[in-house]
Order: structure tokens, then C-alpha cells, then sequence
């Protein structure tokens, strides 16, 4: 995936675990205990359950991967509003 500069996702709690990979950049995931900023070479695991909320704030934005198990859905997702 390829998030641009700015790139400010709505927050989720999914009932699915998310393995988020950073190729090139940095994401940052804000969690309900702070955040994290997961730089190119690093990953992060979420688990279901777990509120989290995903950007791209740095110039150039991102390109990441993400493992969605079981598969993203948009029914167990459970964006906020």
C-alpha cells in the first residue's frame, strides 16, 4: 500500500490481528496507551481487539504492507464515525 504525506486513517478496533510492514517511510500507530512510529525495515502487530489508528505525518508518506488474519472485511473493521 502507498499512504501519501498527511495520510490520516479513522481509528478502528478489528476483530482481526494486522501485521503492518513499513517498505519505505514511516507510519505511525496510536494506540489507547500512546503511539508507535514504525519506521522502513520494521513492523508492528495488532491485535483484535486492540483500538488503533494509522498516518503517514512525515514527508513522502509511506509504503507498507498489511496481513490482515482473518482476512480485512469491512463488517469486522468497526471504523470510528
Amino acid at each position: 500500500m502507498v499512504s501519501p504525506e498527511g495520510w490520516l486513517e479513522p481509528g478502528q478496533r478489528p476483530e482481526f490481528e494486522e501485521i503492518t510492514v513499513v517498505l519505505k517511510g514511516m507510519i505511525r500507530v496510536e494506540h489507547e496507551g500512546g503511539h508507535l512510529d514504525v519506521h522502513a525495515g520494521q513492523a508492528v502487530v495488532s491485535v483484535p481487539g486492540e483500538w488503533v489508528r494509522y498516518s503517514s505525518p512525515e514527508p513522502g508518506g509511506a509504503e507498507y504492507v498489511a496481513i490482515c488474519l482473518p482476512a480485512f472485511s469491512p463488517a469486522v473493521v468497526h471504523r470510528d464515525e
